[in-house]
């Protein structure tokens, strides 16, 4: 057996091999020889293993060299139309292409216009931001302060209502009575009559309490608050209250009778989650005032709760809700006022066109206002609301600016009203046997109501227009209904098309001019322009 060392005498040797195109290997179990050039050769391998010598020839494979596409000669025959394929914006298409670039666009086409608008409107008009130029009476905001305390109060003269129904329910159990065969007690005719009675009775103390909560903010706010910010204020306040008191004693009506009687699956039919605090206990003054600030308009003695709070979560969303409160102070003041002011003397002359030009561009920054307050509100405030009670269930609007029809936005953008209106006001007619069209006539009627003096009592002026905005949605859901309902992309298509334009032109813009011109002609430029123009006609200039 022949051993290889690696000494400097080999080294020459070794070096002179490579040259030469020999490599000589030295693994740990034997000296491995490759002799020939680069492109092949023979590979022996000897293996030095317990002292025997076994030689291995293998014969390499010689590497093709990699051919640069510079190399290959270029052929004109090449099939570029080797297949059928339509168009890429064409219907025949078997995949829908991206619009992404098209949104950039758009985006960047929405940002250049108002830009332009901005600077328009700087120049015309120069800066209308101040501070100092206000007109909070010193009045409306004593008034606002002290109905800010006084509307809550009403909630809890709730609270005492149903505490002495509850414990009347804790004593009309003794004698207990006797239990039926299944283990439940149904209540007899004598038992509904007496039940029925009792609801009676506190059904008009209720009646009387929420009716003068709202009234009597209303008449605060009609004869002795001026400014239309704070009056809104305070009747927001009021029908909030209003609302939750209603949820308040319907809830704990069905509750008493499930506590009294109860009837077979009526009792299984609570939800589980109502176990943790069953009827009467969740009568408490802290289980009140739970209900009072958390983000719901819906009673339940149990909510679902998070198990911490974090402060850095509720202070970003303060933070945007301070940030969204000075951006829609400051578009209101720079650019929706002057187009309002300059819309009045249109109005007032009922010239058509100069009136749709007002109202169009109008919608633009009335969207933007609206979109603002949206997220001010419902994201920003609610949740830090909610994180701060600890409240779990933050789905306070889903998806609506993808509504295929204004049913599905009604449904979508202020999930806590639609929650109140279908589980108080529309699931209970339809139990006791009303058509949809009257559960819905009923829903939309108190609902135009409660617009109506959510925007007309602040500004001085039942005209109307938010009751009828309100309510006449009801055949625009019939036409847009069919829509919801096609499984086409057109049709969809077509229905959220119909709901962006009844929702940016005839809706806020034109409720928005309406009540902002009914305004200065009973407090305003147009009132002052009528008084002068009828002294005129009193007291003639002499000629």
């Amino acid at each position: 057996m022949s051993q290889t060392s690696l000494s400097p005498t080999n080294d020459s040797k070794m070096n002179t091999a490579t040259a030469t195109g020999t490599r000589l290997d030295d693994p740990a179990n034997g000296v491995t020889r490759r002799t020939g050039g680069e492109d092949g050769g023979v590979v022996k391998k000897t293996d030095q293993l317990n002292g025997n010598s076994n030689t291995e020839t293998t014969i390499s494979t010689p590497e093709k060299p990699k051919r640069s596409y510079r190399s290959r000669k270029y052929r004109h025959v090449e099939a570029i139309h080797s297949e059928s394929q339509p168009s890429c914006l064409s219907h025949d298409t078997t995949e829908t292409p991206s619009f992404l670039g098209f949104r950039n666009l758009m985006v960047i086409v929405l940002v250049v216009g108002n830009l332009r608008l901005v600077i328009e409107n700087i120049q015309k008009y120069g800066v209308l931001i101040c501070l100092n130029c206000h007109d909070f009476r010193p009045t409306d905001l004593q008034i606002g302060i002290f109905l800010y305390f006084l509307i809550p109060c009403h909630l809890f003269l709730a609270y005492f209502i149903e505490l002495v129904a509850a414990h009347s329910a804790r004593s009309s159990l003794f004698p207990k009575p006797k239990p039926s065969p299944s283990g439940t007690s149904s209540p007899t005719e004598a038992q509904l009559s007496k039940f029925q009675s009792t609801w009676t009775l506190i059904w008009i103390f209720h009646a009387l309490n929420i009716t003068t909560c709202l009234v009597l903010t209303t008449y605060v706010v009609w004869y002795h608050v001026h400014h239309p910010l704070i009056g809104t204020l305070s009747e927001v306040h009021a029908i909030i209250v209003w609302l939750k008191t209603a949820s308040y004693a319907f809830t704990n009506r069905d509750l008493r009778h499930a506590y009294l009687h109860p009837v077979t699956g009526e009792l299984d039919a609570l939800p589980e989650l109502y176990r943790e605090c069953p009827y009467p206990n969740n009568i408490t003054f802290t289980n009140l005032v739970y209900f009072w600030w958390a983000p719901t308009l819906i009673y339940q003695p149990v909510y679902p709760r998070t198990s911490k709070i974090r402060w850095v979560f509720v202070a970003k969303r303060l933070g945007e809700v301070v940030c969204l409160s000075v951006f829609i102070w400051f578009c209101s003041a720079q650019y929706a006022a002057p187009v309002l002011i300059n819309s009045l003397d249109k109005i007032a002359s009922l010239d058509y066109f100069s009136i749709i030009e007002r109202l169009l561009k109008l919608s633009t920054i009335s969207l933007v206002i609206w979109l603002a307050g949206f997220f001010a509100l419902f994201q920003s405030f609610l949740n830090a609301l909610a994180e701060i009670t600890r409240f779990g269930d933050r789905s306070f609007y889903e998806a609506w600016w993808n509504s295929e029809g204004l049913g599905m936005y009604w449904r979508t953008w202020n999930k806590p009203v639609y929650q109140f209106f279908r589980r108080h006001v529309y699931s209970p007619m339809r139990s006791r046997g009303y058509t949809h069209k009257t559960a819905s006539f009923a829903v939309f009627f108190l609902s135009a109501v409660l617009h109506e003096l959510l925007v007309g009592v602040p500004t001085h002026n039942l005209i109307g227009v938010a009751f009828l905005g309100m309510f006449l949605q009801l055949p625009l859901i019939q036409i847009t209904q069919p829509l919801e309902k096609r499984k086409s992309s057109s049709g969809k298509l077509l229905g959220n098309t119909i709901f962006w334009v009844s929702f940016t032109i005839f809706g806020q813009p034109f409720a928005a001019l309406m009540y902002f011109y009914a305004w200065q002609a009973k407090y305003g430029s147009v009132s002052r322009q009528q008084q002068h123009q009828s002294v005129q006609a009193v007291c003639p200039a002499p000629h």
